[in-house]
């Protein structure tokens, strides 16, 4: 039998800030654009997550609290969403976010390959971030580009038929600061 190890969330601090992360333009814009969407305010919790997010790159649970009160949540329920999808990101994350898709598809093609040049261009594993914080690596489920596989997300792009050398050279742009592009032979098409 296992026991239960008990964490100490209940009496946990949430660190706080005096500006709040879900400013008043925020809230106009999923006032406007997304709660007329829905039966109910809770619909329109994934898009304030991604909200936060995307101008954050990341979700603090002061954030949390501030969109449970905004819908009419509990933090709880705000958390259990967040925690629940791996592309939301609880705890900071690096200025460039490289995901390399580890689907049946990109197992087939060897993500592991894809993933281990990403480490040793980085000097991180997977699930880190740089030390200079410029860079983080996860593996995600599914990237729905089956048919283009092994793929990663570089920041916000795709990119296909990733080989060791594609990717390689994609991570070495972003570095020196430029947008990366993949090359794709025609061969890797057939």
């Amino acid at each position: 039998m296992m026991a239960w190890i008990a964490k100490q969330s209940g009496t946990m601090a949430v660190e706080r800030r005096a500006t709040p992360y879900l400013t008043d333009s925020m809230k106009s814009e999923l006032t406007e654009r997304y709660l007329p969407r829905f039966e109910t305010k809770r619909g329109a919790l994934i898009p304030a997550l991604h909200m936060i997010q995307h101008h954050y790159t990341w979700i603090p649970l002061q954030a949390m609290e501030e969109i449970a009160e905004f819908l009419g949540l509990t933090p709880a329920e705000v958390i259990d969403c967040a925690s629940f999808y791996e592309e939301f990101h609880l705890k900071p994350r690096g200025e460039h976010m490289i995901a390399v898709c580890r689907s049946i598809a990109c197992e087939f093609c060897d993500h592991k390959a894809i993933t281990d040049v990403c480490r040793e261009k980085l000097g991180i594993e997977v699930g880190e971030t740089t030390a200079d914080g410029k860079f983080s690596l996860v593996e995600l489920e599914c990237l729905g580009s089956c048919g283009s596989a092994p793929v990663a997300l570089i920041d916000e792009d795709l990119h296909e038929w990733l080989t060791p050398e594609t990717i390689g050279k994609a991570i070495d742009a972003v570095k020196s600061g430029k947008k990366p592009e993949v090359e794709v032979s025609t061969s890797d098409l057939s």
